[in-house]
């Protein structure tokens, strides 16, 4: 079971590359996740962005809002409110804080490579040129142990994805 502490919300931490599908999953699975687990919000790092004005994208500047979305995190699980949070956060520090301070944590990697996210369009920012993009100018950190990873080729539509995501944390 995934609820270690049954006061605490369980927060589900999906990671990946810009437009690998992390928010349609997030989306996909709402329903169900508030169905086993209870009162559930969806949060992504762009809403983040733009409800508080963020515009840095340097390695910096990102470790600085990953620290906060942490912290907004581990606020909402405390209040016993579930969090399925999309984030690129391809930085370890954010990672480790979650797991030694939040009892009810799930991560999530949404594999997919940047070619195919590129080649099926699936987000314009691997166009621009001036933003610091992880991937691409930023080297990414890999999730080292995640509980779930889900590959995204593009092969599989979003509603398929979602039921292999939905059956592997029900397997927690």
């Amino acid at each position: 079971m995934i609820k270690k502490n049954k006061k605490k919300g369980i927060l589900f931490w999906i990671t990946g590359f810009s437009g690998a599908g992390k928010t349609s999953l997030a989306n996909a699975i709402h329903k169900n996740i508030i169905k086993k687990f209870g009162p559930t919000i969806v949060v992504n790092g762009d809403d983040l962005r733009r409800i508080f004005k963020l515009k840095q994208y340097d390695r910096i500047s990102r470790l600085k809002y990953s620290s906060m979305y942490c912290q907004l995190a581990k606020f909402i699980t405390n209040q016993n409110i579930n969090l399925i949070f999309t984030v690129v956060a391809m930085i370890d520090e954010p990672r480790v804080w979650n797991k030694k301070n939040i009892p009810n944590y799930v991560e999530i990697y949404v594999k997919a490579n940047i070619k195919n996210i590129k080649k099926f369009k699936k987000k314009k920012i691997y166009l621009k040129k001036k933003q610091s993009i992880v991937g691409l100018q930023i080297k990414p950190q890999f999730p080292r142990k995640p509980n779930i990873i889900i590959n995204n080729n593009f092969k599989n539509n979003i509603k398929e994805l979602s039921k292999t995501l939905i059956k592997k944390i029900m397997q927690l």
